[in-house]
């Protein structure tokens, strides 16, 4: 790495995680002498005991006793310690729907309209303001310009590339594992002399940096491994 990209990922650590240690947090493991302990006591006592006794969170002691087979005891099922959902008989039971049991608003279809409610409600056949005909153009976020071809409401389906169009028009669909491509790389330079079908394979080699110069691929490198580093110190600062 040069020196402008050190400083620069010093700089990002030291703004993102202040004071926070470089080390990635070691793994604690199961002695033995833990596991004994662990079935001795699971049985009986409660969570945050356990919590501050083996120094794990609750999610790594209940994952260590499923894996040991253990199970809380039925005088600690019973006592106030339990979870009251697991201590309690179909708790809330009195509270449910019963079988056969209809709700008030069977037979309806929604809520009914109060008020000034129907002024503002579409109209069976009513389309939304940004709604487009059959034949519409329009600019899609990748920059691909686009036309309607059906009318379904799904968009995928009913905007179609403008470029893929004029290539079915000479040929035959762009087959599966297939794109076309631009050759000047101008989105909006629709010509047939400006498409080639190429592999999806071939598409990312040519978008890869193995088509760049040395030196210009070392600093994308560079670059991806600065911004990696950025993320990281931004999660270790959310953890925090």
């Amino acid at each position: 790495m040069n020196l402008i990209a050190e400083q620069a990922l010093a700089r990002a650590k030291g703004i993102l995680s202040p004071g926070a240690s470089s080390k990635a947090p070691t793994r604690k493991f199961w002695t033995p002498n833990d596991e004994q302990r662990f079935a001795e006591l699971y049985g009986n006592t409660p969570m945050p005991e356990l919590i501050e006794i083996f120094g794990r969170p609750n999610h790594a002691i209940y994952g260590k006793a499923a894996s040991m087979g253990l199970k809380r005891s039925e005088a600690y099922m019973a006592s106030e310690h339990a979870c009251r959902l697991r201590r309690e008989n179909n708790p809330g039971v009195e509270f449910r729907f019963q079988k056969g049991q209809k709700p008030w608003n069977t037979g309806t279809k929604g809520l009914p309209s109060t008020g000034r409610m129907p002024e503002t409600q579409f109209k069976k056949g009513s389309k939304p303001r940004n709604w487009l005909p059959i034949g519409s153009l329009r600019l899609s976020k990748e920059g691909y310009q686009q036309r309607k071809v059906t009318d379904t409401g799904y968009p995928p389906r009913d905007w179609v590339a403008v470029h893929a169009l004029l290539w079915e028009e000479h040929y035959d669909p762009v087959p599966a594992g297939h794109c076309l491509c631009f050759r000047d790389g101008n989105k909006q330079n629709i010509e047939l002399a400006n498409l080639e079908l190429i592999t999806r394979a071939e598409r990312m080699r040519r978008n890869t940096i193995h088509r760049f110069p040395p030196e210009l691929k070392d600093t994308i490198r560079q670059l991806n491994k600065l911004k990696r580093a950025i993320s990281e110190a931004s999660d270790e600062k959310q953890n925090d």
